[in-house]
């Protein structure tokens, strides 16, 4: 369930965007955007498992990813709704229920 998943655990800090030095708020500000973003698209009742891996997939996907600072807000989006619509499909191993 969605609300088991508390998203401010995940945000990230500018504390954790050192590698961008000068630019560690931007960066986690950008990051946080696709995090809050796939909080909101997901599912009420998504397995709590299930999101927790699509946040740290956002994390490892984008951490560092040299374009995190020059996506575009309507990029990011569709990047997440991807994410959302493919879950299923490209991690089956992700459900916990059988």
């Amino acid at each position: 369930m969605k609300q088991m998943v508390d998203i401010h655990v995940v945000l990230a800090t500018p504390a954790d965007m050192e590698f961008w030095e000068e630019q560690a708020e931007e960066a986690s500000d950008r990051l946080n955007e696709f995090l809050h973003y796939l909080y909101a698209s997901v599912e009420e009742d998504i397995e709590t498992h299930q999101l927790e891996l699509m946040l740290q997939h956002i994390w490892e996907n984008w951490y560092e990813d040299q374009y995190l600072l020059d996506i575009e807000e309507h990029e990011l989006h569709d990047w997440v709704d991807q994410l959302v619509a493919t879950w299923d499909d490209e991690h089956p191993e992700a459900h916990t229920d059988h």
